[in-house]
């Protein structure tokens, strides 16, 4: 996917001005509230006009104020899943999922909906009504309904802010699954740092009205590490635990980790702060903590007055903070052997 923007829009006394060359197949859009993320969204999808400029999609022109062009948002094959599901309520299930298949002009219908229902496991809901649906069902429907217009460009506009964070992690599987599947290129619009790591491979950074960055999703998890409330967050994949004095045990890393909310069968995802992580010169002689895991230090980083100390363990990887005080007086550097001091419960299970 190649996405070329050039563009203007003043709403009130809020104005966007973007100028960017995008390519890939998972891009993220990242910013605080109010920073103008989904007004790029609206723009890019022909829900909203920009004052001037130009909007050009795999070179071909979309939106041309010097050229008086202005192709329908129908006519742009840009599918839009949105926070909220926005289902037709009178439809059921199976009936908002072919909306946009039926309005998909035949030559363009590569995707098949039996294929589609599969995957997403929408086969149970089909006859249902969409006001007897969870909102994770919903949320699966939209992206269902979506996919099926066969667009050449997916645009999700935090569709996950609206779920609990159970729901939140449950339906990122689908969304990845549904692009890899059937190789639609899509711009995911978030202000979730750990959702920018799980979902995207670029990143651009709008500030203001404007792209502030464009980075990738380690070097912006690095970057918002002091700004953020949570510091960097290491993401685990466990997989088949063991029961322990009343933990759950994980090998990770030539090790074992003891972590306090686990499921007992099965692989898990899990967030652990950067902030949870004591640092040891020395082998301590004893300590309440779970987990003391012996460490190499394979990089440090600074982010606005902290440090992020980069850690190797059996060949996987942790990052810890801690501010530069701290690293000066315990002499780190990179190479350094230092023990990591984790609480069974600091590790925070997502899905």
């Amino acid at each position: 996917m190649k996405l070329t923007l050039d563009i203007e829009k003043k709403l009130g006394n809020f104005s966007l001005r973007v100028k960017a060359n995008i390519s890939g197949e998972r891009i993220g859009i990242f910013g605080e509230s109010g920073s103008g993320k989904s007004t790029l969204v609206h723009l890019i999808s022909g829900l909203l006009q920009p004052d001037k400029g130009e909007i050009a999609l795999d070179d071909e022109c979309m939106f041309s104020s010097h050229k008086k062009i202005n192709i329908a948002p129908e006519e742009r094959r840009i599918a839009i899943v949105f926070q909220q599901a926005m289902l037709f309520p009178h439809l059921s299930v199976k009936a908002n999922l072919l909306y946009g298949y039926k309005r998909c002009r035949p030559e363009n219908r590569g995707i098949k909906p039996e294929a589609l229902i599969e995957l997403l496991k929408l086969q149970p809901l089909l006859q249902r009504g969409v006001e007897n649906l969870s909102g994770g069902e919903k949320q699966r429907v939209a992206l269902g309904r979506a996919v099926l217009a066969n667009p050449r460009l997916l645009l999700m506009d935090e569709p996950l802010s609206a779920l609990d964070d159970t729901l939140r992690f449950q339906i990122i599987p689908y969304l990845r699954s549904v692009s890899e599947e059937f190789r639609i290129p899509y711009l995911f619009i978030s202000h979730s740092l750990t959702e920018m790591q799980l979902m995207t491979d670029r990143i651009l950074a709008v500030n203001n009205g404007q792209i502030s960055e464009e980075t990738t999703p380690e070097q912006l998890a690095r970057n918002w590490m002091a700004h953020s409330q949570k510091g960097y967050l290491n993401l685990l994949r466990l997989a088949s635990p063991a029961h322990e004095h009343g933990l759950f045990s994980y090998q990770w890393g030539g090790n074992t980790l003891l972590i306090s909310d686990g499921e007992s069968a099965g692989e898990s995802l899990f967030e652990l702060s950067s902030r949870e992580i004591i640092l040891f010169k020395k082998h301590p002689e004893a300590i309440s903590a779970r987990n003391l895991l012996e460490c190499r230090v394979a990089e440090m980083f600074e982010s606005d007055g902290r440090v992020g100390i980069v850690l190797s363990v059996g060949g996987q990887q942790l990052v810890a903070e801690i501010v530069r005080h701290a690293a000066d007086e315990l002499t780190i550097t990179t190479g350094s052997t230092l023990f990591a001091a984790i609480k069974a419960s600091s590790f925070r299970k997502l899905g």
